[in-house]
């Protein structure tokens, strides 16, 4: 079963939802806010994505930018990351989308067409 880590008020992840459902695509939603991953789940799925970790960082958030983590990062252990990542679901890249294989950070309909 495919998973997707969503916030509901995120646009980009309401634009991946309706894409799923137009191509018939069944999923589990979880909502990354209330369900964040867990900081194992965070190293299975960096593991299965094979992106660098700081993909998964919501670069665009307001946490991210309250944070400042664009200057904070650079000097972050990979533990670190994970941590940070765990602690608040705002943090973590969205839509996350999840399948036995792959696992995608953020929504980009070519990308999940080849992978779907």
């Amino acid at each position: 079963m495919i998973k997707v880590y969503c916030y509901q008020r995120c646009t980009t992840c309401q634009k991946a939802l309706k894409w799923l459902d137009d191509n018939d695509i069944k999923y589990q939603l979880i909502d990354i806010k209330k369900d964040n991953p867990d900081e194992k789940t965070l190293r299975q799925l960096h593991a299965k994505s094979q992106l660098p970790l700081k993909k998964f960082f919501n670069t665009s958030g307001q946490l991210y930018r309250e944070m400042q983590l664009s200057k904070k990062l650079a000097d972050m252990s990979e533990d670190e990351m994970f941590k940070l990542l765990a602690s608040d679901g705002m943090l973590v890249k969205r839509p996350l989308l999840v399948t036995d294989k792959k696992v995608l950070a953020g929504f980009k309909e070519e990308e999940w067409s080849k992978v779907l």
